[in-house]
């Protein structure tokens, strides 16, 4: 018998899963003429009340607001969201996570990852000036295919100009440490000029930002990781481009371009600290060696729509997706890339890099039925294919060996509008059919240099939806929603570290695919100042992924079973005070694993900081009056101790505070002046990745950004 993973009845019972908007109230998304916001991540014209999901929208507004804060879409979306992790304020994201899961990042529904070989650098693929909105899809679904399995993170970019003429937007934007250090200044231009000439229209764009040092609450540089790389010390350039013609008055061809490239400058190297005297790693000048870590996305997407086709609406998206992720090399080699025939162990100098190529399809029709209008079918197909691999760049040798991935899925969704929209029932499925290619390879010494019979093996599983939405008065609604989400582990983890001969990708049951059930319960309510939710939701998987740190700072994936559960409560007050919006988020989330020897199915041992959030708090308040906004919010992100079969007490969190403050003056023609700042109390601390993994790693240990100060000009056109 499986051991269950509970909160208080009662609790359960009383708190339900909805959707929370806090951030939703300026959205420029698409909508019915109603107001209702479209989600195109859903891939649905519905409203969201239709849609038995927890969505959140992230304003264009708002968005800009947190990037002028802490710098990135990444830590906008983990500051704002209370079941996601707190970032590394690296380039890596591995380990942060959403609702105890891996969130797909996607632009404009074109995903970001790569699912081969996860380098975790999906976060940062495009810079946050071109992003109009983000829109957060929580829980393990299929609707974007593979991955998922956390939620979904789709940034929509800037859209088409509305009117006749020429268009656009500035912006420029400096920040500095707490004392002004001249190696942490950093700062950003960008720029956005549109034309639109009948149905023609064009947006093109350019950002570049160089980011200094940066510095802790003691006043000392942060460590840098030269291996997975940093948003410290770099430098930014992303090129934007969207091209449309409006076919006819509900026709539409686009044709969206980008160039994202993040590089470490490479003037600094890693001090480590002390774990045992709690002093972090910092940085002093130095040269890194080999090249410094640097991330590249290049991407093409044309997409064609009409929302009007034989009285339903068409979708249709071709794209192209070109990644190339560089690791840093450390000081000392690295054990894992010794090998005695190249040179004397131990002396050998090498550096990774992944490199990625996605080409993939997607095609949806969706209408009311002809005579029942209140049923909604979509059908629709997604086509993927991805080849991967790493490479060891300075020794020319092959580290995860070429993978080829292929997912074909036909899919369907109905939803049935009864009493007038008192009730709806939804539901769907999704037939994901994957085949993975890798021929016949040999590992790295470190593996034995073990030779491994490459394969073609193939999955198909058929994914289910369905959910019931109850809204008895307009405002007021619960739903019960089960998803599935499908993935798969990241084989390149997995076949790089296989070391014991006689293996054949064909039989390794080890890259079986991950699937997810999610289940939701809610309530939600949004009358007159009250903007208010709850979420309880649980999820399992039989053969999940860990991520199990093994020496030399390397992680390897292990399959077990995992459970996870989770409250979530939102809940925004309109104050009696014209402008002024007080809101609150609090999520609680507990993971397990089964970490037997010999598995047996039982959740035995909770997820350690790698794999699952901590509770967190979220308190903020924002004013809105004419050309003056400001908002203040205070994150806290509460202690944790870790139990079960397999546990280190050096890795139980310890938890911080931090709170951050933004203010916005618009002068009209002359633009807006904005002054934001992180850690406005100069918080000493330890980040929550480095507080709970590696505890005798002394190069690991990262403290937090201190107070942080980020002055801007943004003027529109």
């Amino acid at each position: 018998m499986r051991r269950q993973l509970g909160f208080v009845p009662s609790i359960i019972a009383m708190m339900a899963a909805a959707p929370a908007f806090a951030q939703s109230a300026d959205t420029d998304a698409p909508g019915d003429a109603d107001g209702s916001i479209v989600v195109t991540a859903a891939r649905t014209i519905l409203p969201v009340n239709a849609l038995p999901l927890t969505i959140d929208i992230i304003t264009k507004d708002a968005l800009d607001q947190q990037i002028a804060i802490s710098g990135s879409v990444t830590d906008a979306v983990a500051t704002l969201t209370p079941s996601f992790s707190p970032t590394r304020q690296k380039l890596s994201g591995a380990g942060e996570t959403l609702r105890g899961r891996s969130p797909l990042y996607a632009i404009n529904g074109i995903p970001q990852s790569t699912p081969m070989r996860d380098g975790s650098r999906d976060g940062f693929t495009i810079d946050g000036f071109f992003v109009d909105r983000v829109e957060l899809i929580y829980g393990s679904n299929a609707l974007q295919g593979i991955g998922g399995t956390g939620g979904i993170v789709n940034q929509v970019t800037v859209g088409a100009p509305k009117q006749d003429g020429i268009s656009g937007r500035v912006l420029l934007q400096g920040t500095a440490d707490n004392d002004f250090s001249s190696d942490g200044i950093g700062g950003k231009a960008a720029g956005l000029i549109q034309y639109k000439a009948g149905r023609f229209d064009a947006t093109v764009g350019a950002a570049y930002e160089k980011r200094g040092v940066f510095y802790d609450g003691d006043g000392r540089r942060v460590g840098l990781n030269l291996t997975q790389g940093e948003t410290q010390d770099s430098k930014t350039t992303n090129l934007f481009a969207r091209l449309g013609y409006a076919l006819s008055d509900t026709g539409r061809l686009d044709l969206i371009a980008s160039r994202y490239e993040m590089k470490g400058e490479g003037d600094y190297v890693a001090v480590a600290g002390s774990r045992l005297t709690g002093r972090p790693t910092s940085a002093i000048k130095g040269d890194a060696p080999g090249l410094s870590a640097a991330s590249r996305t290049e991407s093409v997407a044309l997409s064609l729509t009409d929302t009007n086709l034989g009285g339903g609406n068409f979708v249709s998206q071709i794209f192209f997706n070109r990644s190339r992720d560089t690791f840093g090399g450390e000081i000392a080699p690295i054990a894992t890339f010794q090998d005695a025939r190249i040179a004397p162990v131990g002396t050998l100098f090498d550096q990774s890099q992944n490199r990625s190529r996605k080409l993939g399809a997607k095609i949806s029709y969706e209408r009311a039925m002809p005579g029942l209008e209140a049923l909604t079918l979509t059908a629709g197909f997604d086509a993927l294919l991805d080849k991967t691999a790493q490479l060891l760049i300075a020794t020319n040798r092959v580290w995860v060996p070429p993978s080829d991935f292929q997912s074909l899925a036909p899919f369907g969704q109905a939803n049935l509008k009864l009493f007038d929209g008192v009730l709806r029932l939804a539901g769907g499925v999704r037939w994901e059919n994957v085949q993975i290619k890798i021929d016949d390879f040999t590992t790295l010494a470190s593996s034995n240099s073990t030779f491994v019979s490459g394969g073609k093996p193939k999955f198909s599983d058929v994914l289910f939806n369905g959910g019931v939405i109850i809204e008895p008065v307009p405002g007021i609604r619960a739903y019960a929603s089960y998803a599935e989400g499908f993935t798969v582990p990241d084989i390149g983890r997995i076949t790089r570290a296989i070391n014991r001969p006689g293996q054949d990708i064909d039989t390794f049951l080890d890259i079986s695919p991950i699937i997810s059930n999610n289940r939701e319960i809610g309530v939600e309510v949004k009358q007159g100042p009250l903007d208010a939710s709850a979420t309880y939701f649980w999820s399992s998987s039989d053969k999940g992924q860990l991520l199990i740190a093994r020496a030399g700072g390397i992680f390897d994936v292990q399959r077990q079973r995992v459970e996870i559960q989770g409250l979530e409560i939102n809940l925004g007050v309109q104050t009696p005070i014209k402008g002024l919006k007080l809101s609150a988020g609090y999520a609680h989330i507990l993971g397990r694993y089964d970490a037997s020897t010999v598995p047996d199915g039982i959740v035995d041992t909770d997820l350690d900081g790698t794999n699952i959030s901590p509770d967190r708090l979220n308190l903020a308040a924002s004013y809105i009056n004419g050309p003056l906004s400001a908002r203040i919010q205070t994150q806290f992100y509460l202690s944790r101790t870790f139990t079960g079969l397999v546990r280190d007490p050096r890795n139980d969190f310890g938890g911080y505070t931090l709170t951050d403050a933004s203010v916005r003056y618009n002068f009209g023609g002359l633009g807006a002046i904005s002054l934001s700042a992180q850690n406005i109390f100069n918080k000493q601390y330890i980040d929550y990745n480095s507080d709970t993994r590696l505890p005798t790693d002394n190069l690991a240990f990262f403290a937090g950004r201190g107070r942080t100060f980020t002055l801007g000009w943004d003027y529109r056109f």
